[in-house]
């Protein structure tokens, strides 16, 4: 018995050591070098890391030390602090079910959160993982998105789900626009393949849908391939060229700069909704400062996240021409039928309050720095038996739409 353990054991010891010798290869080889070096990169030193329930750490790294300040336009820019003014209007979000504080306590509003907070002078930022960077189709790539924001004014149905990407939005166009506000909905919705995502946000939008097409984009997503995960997570994205150089998801990349210690971009949101139950939404707001020209974001009410310098962008650094709000998933059709991800809560708008996923309170801001609500409202969806979008108006929630669906069923083949 005393031998067959040791063999075990030998055996196990064995295997322990070429396992080592095989990573510390693979570590040595040109890719793993490369890779050691993007990690690197994008994982700043922390002056605190926090493990959260879900598996991620968040590093909490001091305010001049993040991504942002990669870029070489960066190197000397004193951070802003505040935004020189706020839009006026803003809704009352009292009757928002995330965000609200009556016990006078911090709220929950991120999973990393039960495990501790970021100090003042910090913000926190999801570490990149080996895994995470493995799972790209390439280095440069990772991070980055590989199809344009939904065009709704496209009269080639050809073009209108390009790369397998479908749409159920709200939209407003034919002004100028200078920051747009909502409330969003938060679920967590099903996905079929690994290479698919599900997401609700705002497109702030500039220029044509060609090469110069200028893009911030701010909501929640589910993105197995991009966190390896199912989870909801807070997202931020930006681009200056309709996604082909500039730009990346959250702070893989510089460009946003951070000010704010509470809430990390790509951490998983919690809690979310559930069917027939407890409903949960998140408040986002993007306008752009009259003064200093900057793309301000906001968190809830209280929760100003940080900014995306003007000189970022082109048509932007003026302003927005289009604004969207609504819901995108990916379609791979992997077995030649339409997918079976779920967009919103995976139920038609026609199912309501507690079962489909809803906007409201969206509004528009306007050039005297004036929240209002948006004129003329057009909906887009590419094909409505898979997803589909409903709107309206009322004193409650002002401008608001259902939107979401199932993607294949009977009718969505």
């Amino acid at each position: 018995m005393a031998r067959a353990r040791g063999s075990v054991a030998w055996v196990l010891a064995s295997a322990w050591v070429l396992w080592a010798a095989a990573a510390a290869a693979e570590a040595r080889s040109p890719a793993g070098r490369r890779v050691h070096r993007h990690l690197k990169r994008l994982n700043k030193p922390a002056v605190k890391s926090i493990e959260s329930p879900d598996g991620d750490i968040i590093d909490c790294v001091h305010i001049s030390h993040q991504p942002a300040f990669d870029h070489p336009l960066l190197k000397n820019h004193t951070i802003q602090f505040r935004p020189a003014y706020h839009p006026e209007g803003l809704y009352d979000d009292a009757k928002s079910s995330i965000g609200s504080n009556n016990a006078g306590e911090k709220p929950m509003l991120q999973m990393w959160h039960r495990n501790g907070r970021c100090p003042v002078g910090t913000v926190p930022i999801r570490r990149t993982k080996k895994d995470d960077l493995l799972r790209a189709s390439s280095l440069r790539r990772y991070g980055r998105k590989r199809h344009t924001a939904p065009n709704p004014l496209s009269v080639d149905p050809n073009m209108l789900s390009e790369g397998g990407h479908q749409h159920a939005i709200a939209y407003v166009e034919g002004d100028k626009y200078y920051g747009a506000k909502a409330t969003i909905n938060v679920w967590e919705p099903k996905i079929q393949q690994a290479n698919e995502f599900s997401l609700s946000q705002l497109w702030i939008l500039g220029g044509s849908f060609g090469e110069d097409l200028n893009s911030i984009e701010v909501g929640w997503q589910v993105s197995p391939d991009l966190y390896g995960d199912n989870n909801t997570r807070l997202f931020t994205y930006w681009t200056s060229d309709a996604y082909q150089a500039t730009g990346c998801y959250n702070m893989l990349c510089s460009g946003f700069i951070q000010i704010n210690s509470e809430i990390a971009m790509g951490a998983s949101i919690f809690p979310i909704s559930n069917y027939a139950g407890s409903q949960y939404d998140i408040s986002i707001l993007i306008w752009k400062d009259p003064k200093e020209g900057n793309w301000w974001m906001q968190f809830g009410k209280e929760y100003v996240l940080g900014y995306w310098p003007s000189f970022l962008f082109s048509y932007l650094a003026d302003s927005a021409s289009m604004i969207e709000w609504g819901g995108e998933v990916v379609n791979s059709e992997s077995d030649g039928a339409h997918t079976s991800t779920q967009m919103g809560s995976g139920h038609f708008p026609e199912e309501g309050f507690g079962k489909a996923s809803y906007f409201k309170n969206i509004q528009v801001v306007d050039s005297s720095n004036q929240l209002s609500a948006p004129k003329g409202v057009g909906t887009f969806t590419e094909q409505s038996n898979c997803y589909d979008v409903q709107n309206g108006n009322n004193g409650d929630w002002g401008t608001y739409f259902y939107y979401g669906g199932p993607g294949k069923n009977s009718n969505c083949p």
